[in-house]
């Protein structure tokens, strides 16, 4: 019963430990293994009607490796996650008319999977487009209390962030605007 348990990929049911033991009182020899290894590193839990062993509970944190696997963003990811961000819920399209190019799938499925976009529903048009919007990770991720902490156009300017060639477009527009009048 032991072997078969430790051997065990995936936890057992009561059936499966017959199927390898044969017959016989099974639930008396799981409690007997359960007792053996009870206060020790490992011991044998149920969970769902299946049987197998693990790390006790009181030990676990030392197993555990928390690795920070440090991946970049790509510019693409980086434009597309502010927009989703500042404009949200926003979709494909809108995203692209947005930055003036097309979006790569792949861009969207980066930062889902980093857990800061999620699918927001449908637009209510014609096509039903998908939207997105951010996760609470994203906020976490970035140190914000909510969307009305992201920084606004002033705080860019002031931290350096903003690309010269934005600032210059932003300068003529503003010049335009002054002819306008």
């Amino acid at each position: 019963m032991e072997a078969v348990l430790f051997a065990s990929a995936e936890p057992l049911s009561i059936d499966s430990l017959r199927a390898y033991v044969g017959d016989g009182d099974i639930r008396t020899a799981i409690a007997a293994v359960a007792e053996r290894y009870r206060g020790g590193g490992v011991e044998l839990v149920e969970r769902g009607g299946r049987w197998h062993f693990q790390t006790a509970p009181d030990l676990a944190h030392l197993l555990r490796r928390d690795r920070e696997e440090v991946r970049r963003l790509s510019r693409a990811g980086i434009e597309t996650l502010a927009i989703i961000a500042y404009h949200e819920p926003v979709s494909r399209a809108e995203i692209e008319a947005i930055r003036g190019v097309q979006v790569a799938k792949g861009t969207l499925d980066v930062l889902m999977e980093a857990g800061w976009v999620r699918p927001a529903g449908r637009r209510e048009v014609p096509g039903r487009p998908l939207t997105y919007a951010t996760t609470p990770e994203f906020l976490s991720h970035f140190g914000l209390a909510s969307r009305r902490d992201l920084p606004g156009l002033d705080d860019l300017r002031a931290a350096g962030l903003l690309d010269p060639v934005d600032l210059a477009f932003e300068q003529l527009a503003v010049e335009k605007d002054a002819d306008d009048d």
